[in-house]
Formats: structure tokens, C-alpha cells, sequence
């Protein structure tokens, strides 16, 4: 493969999953990793790519359509109908992990008399509450990705790994037979590890997820304890949900 279209396709696979180590990037051009190397230091003079530690990023607008505070807006009822019914299920002064989502963001909102302890890999989640003195807030640590605001990458799934929590919150890109989504492989590793320290699973998901798909296959919808979506969930739906032995609570 010529080096022009080798960096072409490195550009277009990170503009699909936002952040990609040297090892997946690599595999993905079959190209050794000091080519690829030297293709990300073209990529970045260019203002394409931008080199971290052991990989790299898409550089991307400020004004980009799929920013934190973009995707916030979208499905906006549905999600704080969802995040008010999440936080019912909290007991006061419980350890619970929240990802980095749109929609688990709304479950924080409405955590602060329930007195939690809250380890997020979220920055927006982090800045409600740097000020509250009534949350002991933990940070995983890890690679900023600044475009959904959230902290990935080895550093954050050890630190991870430490961790023991009776409830997670986390949100999907998608929905598909019975499978859950999303879009970056870093964002799934992360979940992935989540999942494993949490003795309830419980997924947020409004309506429009389901039957969706994207890059990355996070786990079987068995997997998962409770799903909280909104009540244009289908009939059809919901019997999927079920079949697959996880709870339904709908958000009115």
C-alpha cells in the first residue's frame, strides 16, 4: 500500500472510533508500527491527527455535531425521564460507578441527596460535583478524550479493576439483536471492566437506540440487570428485552 493511501485509511479509521493505540492502528493497515509511526507524524503536521502515548487521536472541531454538549440535546426529555427513574433505585450512601454517557449524566443530577460515593471516568460528571461536599467523587484517571469529555485507556481500566461498587450506570451507542454497541473500542474496554466490578448492571437506553448498531460489540443484552428507556419503547421491544432476562423499568 502506497503511503498516501495508508494514511488516508488511518484518517478515515479514526474518524470512525475517535482513538486507536499504535497495535490496533498497525493491524488495521498491516503495516509495522514504525510505519505507521512515521505516517502519524505526517497525519499530525498535517493537523489531521494528533500523537499521544501509545496511539492517537482525531482532531476535531470545537463545534462538532457529536460533542458532549451537542449529544446532550438529543432525546433531551427522554433522558431526564430516565435519569430521575435511575435514581430511585439508589440507596442512600452506596458506591455506584457511572460512565461517561449523555444519558447517565442525568441520572447524576438527581444523586445529590442520596449521598453517594461516585467513581466516574466522566469530566462533566466530575465538574457537578467538584464543589458538593455532600459526594466523595473518584476520578479513574487515564487519556483525555476531549471529545466526549471522558478519561480511557490502560490507566483508567486498572485503576478500574480496583474498584467495588453495588450499582453501574451506563449507556450504549445501540441496540441490535440482542447485543449492545458502541463507538469506540476504548469506551467498551472501559465498560467492559465496569461491568465485571458492579453487582447491578443497569443500562440507560432511550428509545432511538434500539435497533442500532455501531463499531464496537460491548457485551449480550443478558449481560445486563435492568434497562431503563422511555416509553416509546415498542411492543416488540420490550418482549426482546425481556426474552433476554433483563428487567424493564419504563421512564414516564
Amino acid at each position: 500500500m502506497q503511503p498516501e493511501a495508508r494514511q488516508s485509511r488511518i484518517e478515515e479509521y479514526l474518524q470512525k472510533v475517535e482513538f486507536a493505540s499504535l497495535d490496533e492502528l498497525s493491524e488495521h493497515v498491516d503495516a509495522s508500527q514504525s510505519t505507521v509511526r512515521r505516517d502519524l507524524t505526517i497525519l499530525e503536521t498535517k493537523g489531521t491527527v494528533r500523537r499521544t502515548h501509545g496511539g492517537a487521536r482525531i482532531v476535531t472541531p470545537r463545534s462538532d455535531e457529536f460533542t458532549f454538549s451537542a449529544r446532550d440535546t438529543h432525546q433531551l426529555a427522554e433522558k431526564q425521564a430516565i435519569g430521575l427513574a435511575c435514581a430511585e433505585l439508589i440507596k442512600p450512601n452506596q458506591t455506584v460507578i457511572i460512565d461517561a454517557g449523555t444519558t447517565v449524566y442525568h441520572v447524576a443530577r438527581h444523586l445529590e441527596s442520596k449521598t453517594p460515593q461516585i467513581v466516574t471516568n466522566s469530566l462533566p460528571i466530575a465538574n457537578r460535583f467538584i464543589n458538593d461536599e455532600r459526594i466523595e467523587l473518584i476520578l479513574t484517571g487515564g487519556l483525555l478524550y476531549p471529545r466526549y469529555g471522558v478519561l480511557l485507556g490502560p490507566t483508567a481500566v486498572q485503576f478500574i479493576e480496583t474498584v467495588h461498587a453495588q450499582t453501574l450506570f451506563f449507556s450504549v451507542a445501540g441496540i441490535h439483536d440482542g447485543m449492545l454497541y458502541n463507538q469506540n473500542l476504548l469506551l467498551v474496554h472501559a465498560e467492559q471492566r465496569m461491568m465485571r466490578q458492579a453487582q447491578r448492571r443497569v443500562l440507560l437506553c432511550d428509545s432511538s437506540k434500539f435497533d442500532q448498531q455501531a463499531l464496537a460489540r460491548l457485551c449480550e443484552l443478558k449481560d445486563v440487570d435492568t434497562l431503563v428507556t422511555d416509553d416509546k419503547i415498542t411492543k416488540s421491544q420490550r418482549a426482546m428485552v425481556k426474552r433476554a432476562g433483563c428487567e424493564v423499568l419504563v421512564a414516564e
